[in-house]
C-alpha cells in the first residue's frame, strides 16, 4: 500500500522529486533519467513510470540551466529506442510460449496478432508512444506477432525521435514562462489525463458496443 502511494505520489508530483533528485543525485541524475525512460518502455512489468510528463518536466528544468538540454536529448532518444528494441525481442523470444503455455491466451489470438501488425503495426508503434501503458505494450506485442524487425525498428526510431523531441523541447521552450513555473504541477495532471484519456474513451466505446 505505501509502495503504491508512493509510485502514485512520484507520479503526479513528478516536478517535487526531479528538483529533489538533481539536489541529491548531482550528475548521476542522467543515469537516474535514463533507467527510468528505458525501463518504461523496455519492460512489461514497469508500464506505471512516468513517460510524457518526466520528459516535459526534464525541459522545464532544462530551460533553467539545472540540466543539460542537448546531452538529456541524446539520452532520451537512446533510452525510448533501446527499451521498445529490448520489449520487442523479449515479445519476440517469450511470445509464443506464453501463447502455447498459458490457458488465458490462445493461439488463435497470436494469429490474430501478426495480421494485426501486418496490417496497422507501422503506426502503432509510433501512436502507442503517446499513449501510458499502451506505449510499454505495443513493442512486446509486435515481437510477439513476429513483426519484420526492420520494418518495427524504422519507426521504432521515428516515434521515439517525434515523442521525445515534442516533450523535451516542449518543457525546455516554455520552462522560463512564469505560468508554466508556478503551475508546473497542474501541467503535469494535464498531461497525465491527455494522455491516457484515448485509452479511457476506446475502454468505454468497447463497453458500450457489447
Amino acid at each position: 500500500m505505501a509502495f503504491t502511494y508512493n509510485l502514485i505520489d512520484f507520479v503526479l508530483h513528478v516536478d517535487k522529486y526531479v528538483g529533489m533528485m538533481i539536489e541529491n543525485f548531482g550528475i548521476f541524475t542522467y543515469l537516474i533519467l535514463f533507467a527510468i525512460i528505458f525501463l518504461e518502455t523496455g519492460l512489461v512489468i514497469t508500464p506505471f513510470l512516468p513517460g510524457d510528463s518526466l520528459i516535459f518536466v526534464i525541459g522545464t528544468f532544462a530551460a533553467q540551466d539545472y540540466l543539460n538540454v542537448f546531452f538529456l536529448y541524446a539520452l532520451f532518444l537512446a533510452a525510448a529506442i533501446l527499451g521498445d528494441t529490448l520489449n520487442y525481442w523479449i515479445g519476440n523470444y517469450f511470445g509464443v510460449n506464453v501463447f502455447e503455455k498459458s490457458r488465458f491466451f490462445k493461439k488463435e489470438y497470436l494469429e490474430r496478432t501478426k495480421k494485426f501488425y501486418r496490417r496497422h503495426g507501422k503506426k502503432t508503434i509510433i501512436l502507442a508512444r503517446f499513449i501510458p501503458i499502451v506505449r510499454t505494450f505495443a513493442p512486446f506485442v509486435a515481437g510477439i506477432g513476429k513483426m519484420h524487425y526492420g520494418t518495427f525498428l524504422s519507426y521504432n526510431v521515428i516515434g521515439g525521435f517525434i515523442w521525445v523531441t515534442l516533450f523535451l523541447l516542449g518543457g525546455y521552450f516554455f520552462g522560463n514562462i512564469p505560468f508554466v513555473q508556478e503551475n508546473l504541477t497542474l501541467i503535469v495532471y494535464l498531461i497525465v489525463l491527455t494522455s491516457i484519456l484515448p485509452g479511457a474513451i476506446e475502454y468505454l466505446r468497447n463497453r458500450w458496443r457489447r
